[in-house]
Parts: structure tokens; sequence; C-alpha cells
């Protein structure tokens, strides 16, 4: 099985990187014949603007343009979508925002019919997010934060898609001294994630 690890920093000695290389790590460790792409967004030069092209496609107007077709592709041939990004604002960071914005298409991710009908087409797709928060679990906590970024990303995302969000992992500040015990934990959800998937 396959998956796809979507990264989101622009610094490629940040963190965020290091949570993403050790689910890939814990990923090859599993048992079983399992591979992982990491896909780094930064790097990659994905252009998060969604624009007038992304519209008229949005509309059916228009085919989605090849860099959203080859982002589709990459997701076409996973069997999981894991999402590794810092907590921009309470929520994803803008070139994250960006991506879902213009792949998770019209057509592509969901299909709007006639009078409203919706058909949610990433059903087959389990998703796993991983945030990696500056601010303490309480903090998180006495501001609702947990409860509104899953509204905001595990429903009105993933579930408006059909894509079933299998894990959501939160590595929140804690001290450097945690730091080493988070990369454990991500290299582990990178060796369990093709039996959450199963399950």
């Amino acid at each position: 099985m396959h998956a796809l690890i979507v990264v989101a920093h622009p610094d490629a000695k940040s963190f965020t990187h290091r949570v993403a290389r050790n689910l890939a790590e814990g990923v090859a460790l599993a048992e079983g014949d399992h591979t992982a792409e990491v896909a780094d967004l930064a790097a990659e030069g994905f252009d998060p603007r969604f624009s007038a092209a992304d519209h008229a496609a949005h509309k059916k107007q228009a085919l989605p343009s090849a860099d959203v077709r080859r982002e589709q592709q990459r997701i076409d041939r996973s069997d999981a979508l894991v999402l590794v990004y810092p907590v921009y604002w309470w929520s994803f960071p803008g070139l994250l925002k960006g991506w879902i914005d213009r792949v998770f298409a019209n057509g592509w991710a969901y299909d709007e019919g006639a009078e409203g009908k919706l058909t949610k087409r990433l059903g087959h797709l389990p998703v796993h997010l991983v945030a990696i928060g500056g601010a303490d679990a309480g903090t998180y906590d006495r501001h609702g934060y947990f409860d509104a970024m899953k509204t905001q990303i595990d429903h009105g995302i993933f579930d408006y898609c059909g894509a079933r969000v299998a894990t959501s992992e939160f590595l929140l500040e804690s001290g450097q001294e945690d730091r080493a015990a988070q990369l454990d934990a991500a290299r582990d959800l990178g060796r369990a994630l093709f039996s959450v998937v199963a399950a």
C-alpha cells in the first residue's frame, strides 16, 4: 500500500519536516510491502492561489489545470493521505489550504449535481492529520481549538468529500525534551498507518 504524505512548511529543517520524514520511515518499517511519498509543497513550488482557471474548473466550464491534475493523480495512486502541518492562526498554513482549495475540486473530490445534489467521491480515501502547534494542550482546551479545528477540517473539508479522517494527532508545545517522544510517535503512526486503514 502507498501513503502520500503532504507537508506544508517553508523550512526543510523544521520540526514539521522531521515529523513527515519519521512518518515515512515508519511506513517503510511496517510489516508488508508499503511505500510512502513525501510531497513537500513549498520545495515543489505549488501555487496555492485559487485562480480564474480554478473557478472555471469548479463550474465545470474548463478542465483542471495540469498542476492540479498532477496532484489529483498523486492522491489517486495512494491508499492513504497524510497531512503534516504547523498550526497557523488555528488552522492550516495558507499553502496547504490553497492546495486543498485547488486540488479537492468539484468533479473530482465531490460532484455538485442538479438541484444541489451532492455526491461525495473520496469515500475510499482514509486521511490522517498531524498538526504541530506552538501552544500547549491547556490553551487548546481552554479556547475550544480542538473542536473548532475538527469542525473546520474533519467535517468541513473531508466529510464533505466523503473521506474518513482515520487519525487526528496534535503534537503540541511541551518542551524540547518531548520532541524526541513526538518524533517516535510520528514513526509509530507511520508504522501503524495501514493497520488503521484496514480497521
